[in-house]
């Protein structure tokens, strides 16, 4: 489906799941319709399955927004409780759109319980109580993280809420990220379930690659440790004087506290010339976005840094503010520098970035998806190289794989009707 008729099918206040390959711009496309209910006093909650993903789109986590935290289910007197607080009572009333970012990463229980908890707030049995919902993401990204090994997590699409919303599917097909059909067709085989020797040829010369020297790429891993080793030994190696910047902040403790786990901006950022940086949110603007890098090349005289991309231009880095509003008043505010050191990642938080060059481990990888996000990071195999790889990587869940062909075809119908 093209873009703008799954915005005019938004703005008819269906509601939706949009959809499409990493890329498609599923973002883009929710900021446009935030952008519209702002302009049309319609009052949308934004929120995301992680606090990273919130990040991106202005939003807060929906379990923040929502009460629940981390529960899959409440009781009829917890639920109770929880309306007894005027501050949720008020949001769960006047909202008339939820957005709900990577809603891969939710259980089906929980948007189940949201359901349950809109309908008692409001009073109405409709879906959501009558509230417009968007679910928005992809199912091919990584799944909702189990609470011990041997639950089966049932996806957001088993749910019954799912079921009752009678929801129209929009599966934005085309393609803003990637431009090399090479990388492209890997992608399309994992998420077709149908990676074979023409893929893994594909791939293999990604592990002899030598990237251009002027590139210093992101080093994206499966685990955590191996980031934080890396990129404190590579300040450490750089001589030259150590600038640090400290994260301001303003509001509620507790939704402050929330917004700096899922900023991808650290609390106290240390830099000096040479360090390799990645910014960390979208300003077009000032000429960055979300995952461009690039090397401090100096320091102004009130010591802000100067970054130049890979891409040859020269950016003054100033801090930036990242806030948690609800009906215009600001409940939380954070300003730092939008930058993080770059020289590791891992693959869990460069959801949602586009890399300009990228060495991949995916020797680790440990559930469905890991390589699809990983793979989808740069925007050709050029700009790749790959450093391991285990059987998981390139595997997608087979359930998936059918529920996927499902939606395209709803999509087609939706949009046939819609062009008529």
């Amino acid at each position: 489906m093209k873009q703008k008729i799954a915005l005019q099918i938004l703005k008819d206040h269906n509601n939706v799941f949009l959809t499409g390959a990493a890329g498609a711009g599923k973002t883009f496309l929710l900021n446009k319709y935030i952008e519209y209910c702002h302009k049309n006093d319609i009052k949308v909650a934004v929120t995301a399955s992680t606090g990273i993903a919130a990040t991106h789109i202005g939003g807060r986590t929906i379990h923040s927004w929502s009460g629940i935290g981390i529960a899959d289910s409440m009781e009829a007197k917890e639920i109770a409780k929880l309306l007894k607080r005027p501050d949720f009572l008020h949001r769960f009333r006047s909202t008339n759109v939820l957005i709900i970012d990577e809603i891969s990463m939710i259980h089906a229980r929980q948007l189940d319980l949201i359901n349950k908890i809109l309908r008692t707030a409001r009073g109405n049995w409709e879906p959501f109580g009558g509230m417009q919902v968007v679910l928005s993401g992809d199912f091919f990204q990584l799944p909702p993280i189990a609470k011990n090994r041997d639950e089966q997590v049932k996806l957001v699409y088993e749910s019954q809420s799912w079921k009752e919303m009678r929801i129209k599917i929009c599966y934005l097909s085309e393609q803003y990220r990637q431009d090399e059909d090479t990388l492209l067709q890997v992608l399309s085989d994992i998420r077709s379930g149908s990676v074979d020797e023409n893929t893994t040829e594909l791939l293999r010369d990604a592990f002899e690659r030598t990237l251009e020297d002027h590139i210093e790429p992101t080093k994206l891993f499966t685990h955590n440790a191996n980031v934080d080793i890396i990129n404190n030994k590579k300040l450490q190696k750089i001589d030259g004087k150590e600038i640090g910047y400290t994260m301001i902040s303003d509001g509620v403790e507790q939704v402050i506290c929330a917004l700096q786990n899922s900023c991808l901006a650290p609390q106290e950022l240390l830099l000096k010339e040479g360090a390799l940086v990645m910014f960390v949110r979208n300003n077009f603007e000032e000429g960055y976005v979300n995952g461009t890098t690039g090397t401090v090349i100096d320091f102004t005289d009130d010591e802000f840094p100067i970054v130049e991309t890979f891409d040859g231009e020269t950016i003054t880095v100033y801090p930036e503010k990242w806030k948690i509003e609800e009906e215009g008043k600001t409940l939380a505010e954070i300003e730092q520098l939008p930058l993080r050191l770059a020289w590791a990642i891992t693959v869990h938080k460069s959801q949602g970035m586009t890399l300009d060059a990228a060495e991949i481990d995916l020797s680790r990888s440990f559930e469905y998806g890991m390589g699809y996000v990983a793979l989808s990071r740069v925007r050709t195999l050029k700009n790749m190289k790959l450093l391991g790889i285990n059987d998981v990587a390139l595997q997608v869940n087979p359930e998936i794989l059918k529920a996927d062909k499902r939606f395209q075809k709803e999509s087609k119908l939706v949009e046939k009707k819609y062009k008529k």
